[in-house]
């Protein structure tokens, strides 16, 4: 006898045969407080902005008539924000899952979790030889410093769209995992697909297509590395611009732009 697998697609849970894979979008709905709505979908207080410094929204709605869509505007400014009244030397707006999300947001230890985004940074975007950081994977709790992953445009001649690694030791960390020039990515939407096997012999997929015409822009897979660190419960996603302000005569005020957020536990 034949066996018949049916796949139902209910209310965001992908059920397949008896296995619940759940997935969580996070969209803008053209609210006048976008914190509100990213935090009732993450959870808690899901963002990190520096309206301690600079009393203004810093995480904005706006309508994108290329996706006929509302999407997130992340507004960072070069001489206002800072790391919320923490930290002088950088600057963050970035939106998180953390301690107070729900279970199915954290990426626990032998888990394999997809992230799909899209994403846009402006046609004059300015990179800088320090650090810019547009998306990053970090750990929760125990060994939570640098971040497991990043997504980095560096600049440079010519300016680079970077993916970094950094492992629990300094032995298992591969630094820059791949790079692609920064030029295809500027003014235009584009769709990145991330998938990790949290696991000290972890495996990591990502792809980066554009949306406009669907050509790949960025395509890279590791079959063996560390995506887990020392005391750590799990790992977590987190998404704006996070950048160093020790060189701040490369920058200047950036729009970033985020819509169709997924997690998906695989």
């Amino acid at each position: 006898m034949k066996f018949i697998r049916r796949i139902f697609l209910i209310a965001g849970v992908l059920l397949t045969g008896s296995t619940l894979k759940a997935q969580e979008m996070l969209k803008a709905d053209g609210s006048s407080d976008a914190y509100k709505q990213i935090s009732r979908v993450l959870g808690g207080d899901a963002c990190e902005v520096p309206d301690c410094a600079h009393p203004v929204k810093h995480i904005t709605e706006a309508f994108d008539k290329q996706l006929n869509e509302y999407v997130f505007v992340f507004h960072s400014h070069v001489k206002e924000d800072n790391d919320r009244c923490k930290n002088f030397d950088r600057e963050r707006v970035e939106i998180k899952t953390y301690g107070p999300s729900a279970a199915n947001l954290k990426g626990e230890l032998g888990e394999t979790v997809e992230y799909k985004w899209k994403f846009k940074i402006d046609s004059g975007f300015k990179a800088q030889p320090t650090f810019t950081h547009i998306h990053q994977i970090k750990a929760g709790d125990g060994d939570a410093g640098a971040p497991v992953i990043t997504f980095t445009p560096r600049f440079g001649k010519p300016d680079q769209f970077e993916v970094i690694h950094t492992g629990s030791a300094k032995e298992t960390s591969q630094g820059v995992l791949t790079k692609v020039s920064l030029a295809d990515f500027k003014g235009a939407w584009v769709e990145a697909t991330e998938t990790l096997h949290y696991d000290t012999h972890g495996t990591y997929t990502v792809t980066i297509k554009r949306v406009a015409d669907g050509k790949v822009l960025l395509n890279y897979t590791n079959k063996d590395i560390d995506l887990w660190r020392k005391g750590t419960s799990f790992c977590r996603p987190k998404w704006g611009i996070y950048r160093s302000l020790k060189s701040a005569e490369y920058i200047r005020d950036e729009d970033v732009d985020f819509a169709d957020i997924s997690i998906r536990e695989q």
